[in-house]
């Protein structure tokens, strides 16, 4: 384990950083190991699911560190194709590719004495990590077309919705790079393992969906919050945060009730994952989830796979909520192609 990730006699647990929601236990952990980090120039890799608030820690680490007030600047790895990242990442020089009409400065150099954040860095490939890795060596790269060498300072924090050790055994992923980019692991805590903070987190979007609506929520019915916190949250904080939005902006009067919240929350046909496997089997069912999404076979008739498909279901139903119904980004998310995510939607009902 990293010597960030220690706790020695003279450190105590964080309190919550600013802008981010959560002062329970596992989260104070996250915010102790980020202002450890922050005072360096070190490689930071966050490891969790999507929605569990990846970016804000990425965005805290930079505003505490010595390179608050230069850039910082954001790149999600898995909304562009190989081509188009790779010139977002590093820039082009006019003539370099059809539509290169002008020179342009890449996401790296507009970094420069900053932070760049590359979320979902397990969807880059081969040849993109080639490159990513000599800039976390030498810290220079050239532009797309280019030959002359451009030189950067630029700290790297990068993202990942997996396990990237998987990645490397399945050789999807580059192992030296791993170990480049793993200098200070941040796993960041899902929804479900931090219960304790549901509360606080529906009061923060409770309090700033009724300014931005010109509502007045201000109550929660107790059976709401119940059913809020005995949910397993596939989609983390984003799921929660848009499931508040979205009673906010339907209540007739000044209380969350627990009639706004899907059926899904409250219990209804979609069994929970908790209902159907146990409490302590959630985090490896949603994972066997994630997994069978990469197969779009027909499943047995079997208590096994009827467990896993409802799950699924419930799972892209989420994503593509979260998502906006916008399939390319939710296939971005759920790690499989568009054609196979078009296949499980048409196969499980959800398709608009």
């Amino acid at each position: 384990m990293s010597s960030f990730g220690q706790l020695n006699n003279s450190e105590t647990l964080g309190p919550p950083i600013t802008g981010i929601i959560g002062s329970g236990p596992a989260m104070q952990e996250v915010y102790r190991i980020t202002r450890r980090v922050a005072r360096s120039n070190a490689s930071v890799l966050l490891l969790g699911e999507t929605g569990t608030g990846k970016e804000l820690i990425a965005n805290a680490i930079h505003q505490l560190s010595d390179r608050h007030g230069r850039p910082f600047v954001k790149v999600n790895c898995g909304a562009l194709s190989e081509s188009l990242l790779e010139s977002e990442l590093f820039g082009h020089v006019r003539g370099s590719f059809t539509g290169a009409v002008n020179n342009r400065t890449g996401r790296f150099e507009a970094a420069h004495t900053g932070t760049i954040f590359l979320d979902e860095i397990n969807s880059t490939t081969m040849h993109l990590q080639v490159k990513l890795l000599r800039v976390l060596q030498e810290r220079e790269f050239e532009r797309v077309g280019d030959t002359q060498t451009v030189r950067v300072d630029t700290r790297v924090i990068a993202a990942s919705n997996r396990n990237l050790m998987d990645q490397v055994e399945a050789e999807k992923f580059r192992e030296d790079l791993y170990w480049r980019l793993n200098v200070v692991p941040i796993p960041i805590p899902p929804l479900r393992d931090r219960r304790e903070d549901i509360p606080e987190l529906v009061a923060h979007f409770l309090n700033a969906y009724s300014e931005a609506n010109d509502r007045f929520v201000v109550h929660i019915d107790p059976q709401a919050m119940q059913a809020m916190q005995d949910y397993h949250w596939p989609g983390n904080v984003r799921e929660l945060q848009n499931y508040v939005e979205r009673a906010v902006v339907m209540a007739e009067s000044d209380e969350l009730a627990l009639s706004l919240l899907p059926e899904v929350v409250r219990g209804g046909k979609e069994q929970r994952a908790s209902q159907l496997r146990g409490a302590d089997m959630e985090s490896l069912t949603y994972e066997m989830v994630q997994q069978g999404l990469a197969n779009a076979g027909p499943s047995e008739d079997s208590l096994h796979n009827k467990i896993v498909n409802r799950l699924e279901r419930e799972l892209i139903a989420q994503v593509m909520l979260s998502c906006n119904n916008v399939q390319t980004k939710a296939a971005a998310k759920l790690g499989i192609n568009r054609n196979t995510l078009h296949k499980k939607l048409k196969e499980h009902n959800l398709e608009l």
